[in-house]
């Protein structure tokens, strides 16, 4: 049988769940939980949809249901979704009682975390992904725990799922990817942009967020990384208390006291006046042509990784 016509018997055997034949059988592994027992991943790297994308989800899920059940393993609290969480946000915010799921139980944080980036990865390219996002995949595929055999169990059922017929290999045929010269090879990137992404694994989410969204440089983001998780949040306290744009002169200040920072003195840092230098003004003519309608932070970021590609610098 094709993959498409898999896909639509599926589908069509979870429309009839949705609804109103109580009598229907359910498909096999497949049940219907309550929406309000699930809780979202507790190390949930990747973005939910919003705006126009989030609103069609929405009405989809209005007009058909939940076509494809989510992936869930069991909590003591209840559920935590592994896949899914998009369909999962639209079937809540569409006002749906109960969605179908797959029960997962006794799986290692290892399992529970190939499910979560594999399944994402799925739906997007590796290319699309934000640059926290990249960070997550490159971790997870970095973890030598992540290519042993029960992860290749993992991704033929994902496969399955998907409608997919070609075999699925742990690292996509490379048992060698817990290397960044080979994790660099299959994503076309330098084995130091590998290992900055990686890196960046240990920012807090805050500050992740801010990279994502062009409000904090990398490079800067990559200093702040070396940082304890502790003395990360008092700088990003502060930072957000005082309305203070952050600069590569005052992270490397910050990380000359990483392990003993305080309050006090973070506050005296970030409130160093930068020595004032000569700025070049974009004409007009570029900003309508490539930055019309960004903010200026993402402008910045954009700017920057040009002419670090420009000047032969590897890129992230």
């Amino acid at each position: 049988m094709k993959a498409d016509s898999k896909r639509k018997v599926f589908g069509d055997a979870v429309d009839l769940l949705m609804g109103d034949m109580e009598a229907v059988t359910m498909p096999r592994g497949v049940q219907m939980i309550s929406v309000k027992s699930i809780q979202p991943f507790h190390n949930h790297p990747f973005h939910l949809y919003e705006g126009e994308r989030l609103e069609d989800m929405i009405a989809s899920v209005k007009e058909h249901g939940v076509l494809n059940p989510v992936i869930v393993q069991k909590i003591e609290a209840g559920y935590e979704m592994l896949s899914g969480h998009n369909r999962w946000n639209a079937a809540k915010l569409a006002g749906l009682k109960e969605i179908p799921a797959i029960v997962k139980t006794d799986l290692s944080e290892e399992e529970a975390y190939v499910y979560v980036i594999e399944t994402n990865l799925m739906q997007r390219s590796f290319s699309d992904l934000a640059i926290s996002e990249k960070a997550a995949v490159l971790k997870a595929r970095y973890e030598k725990e992540a290519c042993q055999g029960k992860r290749n169990d993992i991704l033929e059922e994902i496969a399955r799922m998907e409608g997919k017929d070609v075999p699925v290999t742990c690292g996509h045929g490379d048992q060698r990817l817990n290397t960044r010269d080979m994790l660099g090879k299959e994503y076309e990137l330098s084995g130091s942009s590998v290992g900055r992404l990686l890196k960046l694994n240990d920012l807090i989410k805050p500050f992740k967020d801010m990279v994502d969204r062009g409000a904090l440089y990398t490079k800067v983001a990559l200093q702040l990384a070396f940082l304890p998780e502790n003395e990360q949040m008092m700088v990003y306290g502060i930072m957000k208390e005082k309305k203070t744009k952050i600069t590569i002169e005052m992270v490397m200040k910050l990380r000359s006291h990483s392990g003993a920072l305080t309050e006090a003195m973070i506050k005296r840092y970030l409130s160093t006046e930068p020595v004032k230098k000569k700025c070049y003004k974009v004409p007009s003519r570029i900003v309508d042509k490539y930055f019309e309608g960004m903010d200026p932070n993402q402008v910045d970021a954009i700017v920057e990784q040009a002419l670090e590609a420009w000047f032969s610098t590897p890129n992230i």
